[in-house]
């Protein structure tokens, strides 16, 4: 049996040009997808405008994306052993091509609804099937350098995401937020059909698992729509959100019993997946996302209700986060790959610590340069956990169980990260009751009612929630020194703690 631990020993230093010339296809695919979830998250409110329609209703725009990439992930996994992963990543872009095409088009919100949702579809499968590729490609000894690749897109998004959203929203028109991605993306399916393999390594006789579909595709959809909810405000105690948190985790719950019973033939065969590198890395991952997707949310939203700033002036608050993840990431994954990545994960871990730390001593009058300090050290750590957690997780895997590893660390990374929204959204509600009294916790109802101690106020609510985002961080170290010690330089893995 061929094994994830097993590569060339020629290939061992190096990246070689078929895997550049593959890691540039992924790039030029996966970025402007994962972009797209935030460029749009600027303009709700111009859109609705546009379309003289409800902030409820014209928030579906991002709702119906987010449901459809959620999804669509799931499938990822099968949908690559039956047809291949050129053809699926074929697919999938021309998928996201035509969704984002037919947005700029769209001639209602209805319409500009059905097609996020259609674009949503192409764009879920995306990421993990380049990652698929990528890790097939690379084995164990350049694992390391292929995660810092894979990790570009979404270090990128809530970086420049804002940044272009504010920059068309304020100088174009609301539909190249849609067009722009069309050139893009038609680059990368050129470099696509010019530069990927035909398809080699497919079964035809690999059986669609329906009933795992059907418990797993609804349920995380149900469960990223209802933490996304409590993240937009949403009462803990609504039916809204209890009724969508319990339905998807009582399906994704029997989905994981389905799973475990049916074995091989499972969606995802969660028993291949119980090793401690995988179960101890991922578990690391969803407990940082949703630390720093909290981090990445509490700083916007200080930044416009505390200091009155415009959503682009918020986002560039963030972008010294994007700046230190490409200082560190450039060599850490060459350093993953030499001398493993507990130690580098810790390392990182510690520094956006550090950077959340540091955010808890705001104060209404802080400059912007402290804030973008604190946001470049957090992008420091960040650049170096992502690649040592990602590569530690595909540890001891066999070659065949890649889809199904795959598809299973990206629902986790996209299930946390809207668990750290949400968290992060209530922990921040909870705080202004206490600081404000009377206040429901919404942020524009304390706003109506500003007076000159609403400031302190509000900072006082923020760092407080700030320290909540650190608490998580401390506590994603624990799944991480649960992975094994790899041992350098032959690709073999030590059980040795």
């Amino acid at each position: 049996m061929t094994s994830a631990t097993t590569a060339p020993p020629a290939d061992r230093e190096g990246i070689d040009p078929h895997l550049r010339n593959l890691a540039v296809v992924v790039l030029l695919g996966a970025i402007m997808t994962v972009l797209d979830s935030t460029i749009v998250n600027v303009a709700v409110t111009a859109l609705g405008r546009e379309f003289d329609t409800s902030l409820s209703t014209i928030q579906w725009v991002v709702t119906g994306y987010t449901l459809a990439l959620s999804m669509a992930i799931p499938l990822s996994g099968w949908s690559v052993q039956r047809f291949g992963a050129r053809t699926m990543w074929l697919v999938s872009l021309g998928l996201f091509i035509g969704g984002s095409l037919l947005c700029g088009l769209a001639w209602s919100t209805p319409s500009l609804i059905a097609f996020r949702v259609l674009q949503g579809l192409g764009g879920g499968m995306l990421m993990p099937v380049g990652q698929m590729m990528l890790v097939r490609e690379a084995g164990p000894a350049r694992m390391g350098r292929v995660m810092s690749i894979v990790s570009v897109p979404a270090m990128l998004a809530p970086v420049l995401g804002p940044l272009l959203g504010g920059v068309i929203v304020d100088n174009l028109s609301w539909r190249w937020m849609f067009f722009v991605n069309v050139p893009f993306c038609a680059i990368a399916l050129f470099a696509a059909l010019r530069m990927l393999p035909r398809d080699t390594d497919r079964s035809t006789d690999a059986r669609l698992d329906v009933v795992g579909m059907l418990l797993l595709s609804p349920g995380l959809a149900a469960l990223v729509y209802g933490l996304s909810e409590a993240g937009n405000g949403t009462s803990l105690t609504g039916p809204g959100f209890l009724f969508s948190v319990i339905a998807g985790g009582v399906l994704v719950a029997a989905f994981v019993a389905h799973a475990l019973r049916k074995g091989q033939g499972a969606l995802i065969d969660l028993r291949q997946l119980g090793t401690r590198a995988f179960t101890g890395a991922t578990g690391g991952l969803f407990l940082y996302c949703g630390s720093v997707f909290g981090l990445m949310i509490l700083i916007p939203l200080f930044a416009g209700i505390v200091r009155g700033e415009s959503a682009l002036e918020a986002g560039w608050l963030l972008a010294p986060m994007g700046i230190g993840a490409m200082v560190t990431m450039s060599v850490s994954g060459r350093l993953v790959d030499r001398f493993g990545g507990r130690w580098f994960a810790v390392g990182g871990m510690l520094c956006v610590l550090a950077g959340a730390l540091a955010l808890t001593t705001l104060a209404p009058e802080t400059g912007s340069g402290m804030i973008m300090g604190a946001m470049f050290v957090v992008g420091l750590g960040h650049g170096m956990i992502t690649p040592s957690l990602m590569s530690m997780a595909y540890q001891g895997l066999p070659r065949e169980t890649v889809p199904a590893a795959t598809t299973g660390a990206t629902i986790l990374v996209r299930v946390g990260s809207s668990f750290g929204t949400a968290a992060t959204a209530v922990a921040l509600q909870i705080a202004i009751r206490g600081e404000i009294p009377g206040a429901d916790g919404g942020l524009s109802e304390v706003a109506a009612r500003h007076t000159a101690e609403t400031p302190a106020l509000l900072t006082s609510a923020f760092t407080e929630t700030f320290w909540w985002a650190a608490a998580i961080l401390l506590l994603a170290l624990l799944p991480i020194f649960a992975v094994p010690r790899t041992v350098t330089g032959s690709g073999r893995v030590s059980r040795k703690r």
